[in-house]
């Protein structure tokens, strides 16, 4: 009995492995990239990583018999300059994986004028780089090719809106023209604008300087590209945010309204930024998992 006990709970430790494995987002040069010495950093107390100049998927899959074929691709926040991986990352994927969605945590490249020719566009190339992959895989990966979305926390959300407003903008080779539209957004208390009124100062800097150019702040002020052709989208964020001004999930909503796209906008009176005591989890989480269902994603 206990050999038998032994072996079941080698076979549950080999799948869960498995199920998350994580694989490098290029399989040959990396775009836009150049030789550096720079290494990576990480904070194992708090899964914070910084200096990340080799982007990668970490592949959280739902059992065969539980997956639903949706999936989401995850961007961390840390205001361009680290990575929040384990707590808007990781466990937001395991939270997926328990409602049958496959979920890929994208550890994006950090921008860097060490790592990188042009800094400002590595992290949508990774993006973009990203949904290429998950959509070419979708068949191994059992997930339905027109129900991937992308999710982002803080600048996460940031990078996140970026990849679903200009997926006609390719930033890395296509030659097999895969659809870099992700079907749908979830941006839980996103950076979306850049302009000087609302923008979080510390996100724009460091994607793209101290002195940035206005067509540069224009094209990554989100709000301004928004269409018809624009993702359907879940945002949520504490109108007590600090950080990141509330206006830009409003900006945003009125954007998206404004052209006829599917949106659901959660405000909560308190959460500040990051939601690390209110609202709980589930409360804001459970939001998303509905709208995803109603929206027929699941």
């Amino acid at each position: 009995m206990r050999k038998f006990s032994g072996i079941l709970v080698l076979l549950i430790w080999c799948s869960v492995v498995l199920a998350q494995q994580e694989i490098p987002l290029y399989s040959g040069k990396i775009p836009n990239s150049i030789k550096n010495s720079v290494k990576e950093e990480i904070s194992q107390d708090y899964g914070v990583y910084s200096k990340v100049s080799e982007p990668s998927l970490r592949l959280f899959l739902p059992s065969k018999e539980k997956a639903t074929g949706a999936a989401v691709i995850i961007c961390p926040g840390g205001g361009y300059s680290c990575l929040c991986i384990k707590r808007e990352g990781n466990r937001v994927a395991e939270a997926f994986n328990r409602n049958g969605i496959a979920a890929f945590v994208l550890k994006y490249r950090l921008p860097s004028d060490e790592t990188m020719e042009n800094k400002s566009i590595g992290p949508l190339q990774d993006a973009q780089q990203a949904i290429k992959v998950v959509r070419e895989r979708s068949e191994e990966w059992n997930i339905d090719p027109h129900k991937i979305g992308i999710m982002g926390f803080s600048a996460g959300g940031h990078l996140a809106s970026t990849a679903g407003t200009h997926f006609d903008d390719a930033m890395i080779k296509n030659k097999e023209k895969t659809d870099l539209r992700p079907d749908f957004m979830i941006l839980v208390y996103p950076v979306i604008s850049f302009s000087d009124s609302i923008c979080h100062k510390g996100s724009r800097e460091n994607l793209l300087g101290k002195t940035p150019e206005e067509k540069q702040i224009r094209f990554f002020s989100n709000e301004l590209h928004v269409t018809s052709s624009t993702p359907p989208s879940f945002i949520t964020q504490a109108e007590d945010d600090s950080v990141v001004p509330v206006a830009n999930s409003l900006c945003f909503y009125e954007a998206l309204k404004k052209n006829n796209v599917p949106v659901s906008l959660h405000i909560y009176s308190k959460g500040n930024h990051g939601y690390l005591k209110e609202p709980p989890f589930k409360e804001w989480f459970g939001r998303c998992i509905y709208w995803m269902k109603t929206s027929g994603y699941l």
